[in-house]
C-alpha cells in the first residue's frame, strides 16, 4: 500500500462531475503519479468543508459517522483504496478499537476520503490500483523557460559542432 494525499478536488470540466484527485507522498510535488477519482457532489461538498475547516451548524452523513465510531471506543486508523473493477474504485475504513480489535468496512473511497479528512486518518492506495488507474502528470514548460533554456544552449555551443 501506498501513503497517498489529496492534490486537488475540482470539477471535470468535460462531465460537469467533481473529481479528487490524489498523489502519492512520496511523488514529486511538480510531477509524477496522480490518480483521478470521480465522485460525486455530495461527497465532493463534505470532503471541501472539512478541507477547509468549515463546520456546518449540524452533522453531515460523514460528521455523523466520525462521532458514532468514537462513541463506539473505535477510531478510524487508516483508508484503503484496495481494487479497480470495470471503472469502480473500492475502499476500506479500516478501524481500530479496544483491545487491539482490528474491523474493516467496505465503503466507497469519496466516502472513505471524506472521513480520513474528518479523522486525520491516512489515506492509501494499493500499486495495483495505481498501476492501472493513474495518470503521470505532465508538467508544460512555459514559453519563458523554453526560450531561457534554447539561450543557455547557443550559450555553450560551438559551430565546429555542426561541421560535417
Amino acid at each position: 500500500m501506498i501513503p497517498v494525499g489529496i492534490a486537488s478536488l475540482s470539477v471535470d470540466s468535460a462531465s460537469n462531475q467533481p473529481v479528487i484527485i490524489l498523489r502519492p507522498v512520496e511523488d514529486d510535488a511538480a510531477g509524477g503519479r496522480l490518480l483521478p477519482i470521480w465522485i460525486g457532489q455530495n461527497e465532493a461538498t463534505a470532503i471541501l468543508l472539512a478541507l477547509q475547516g468549515i463546520s456546518p451548524p449540524r452533522p453531515m452523513t460523514h460528521d455523523l459517522l466520525k462521532d458514532a465510531i468514537e462513541a463506539l471506543g473505535a477510531q478510524v486508523s487508516r483508508i484503503e483504496i484496495t481494487r479497480i473493477e470495470s471503472g469502480t474504485f473500492y475502499a476500506l475504513i479500516v478501524l481500530s478499537g479496544p483491545g487491539d480489535i482490528r474491523m474493516e468496512v467496505d465503503a466507497r473511497p469519496s466516502d472513505s476520503i471524506a472521513l480520513a479528512v474528518r479523522t486525520g486518518a491516512p489515506i492509501f492506495i494499493s500499486e495495483e490500483v495505481l498501476d492501472e488507474a493513474a495518470v503521470v502528470e505532465v508538467i508544460e514548460e512555459d514559453e519563458e523557460t523554453q526560450v531561457e533554456q534554447f539561450r543557455e544552449f547557443l550559450d555553450g555551443v560551438d559551430p565546429e559542432d555542426f561541421q560535417g
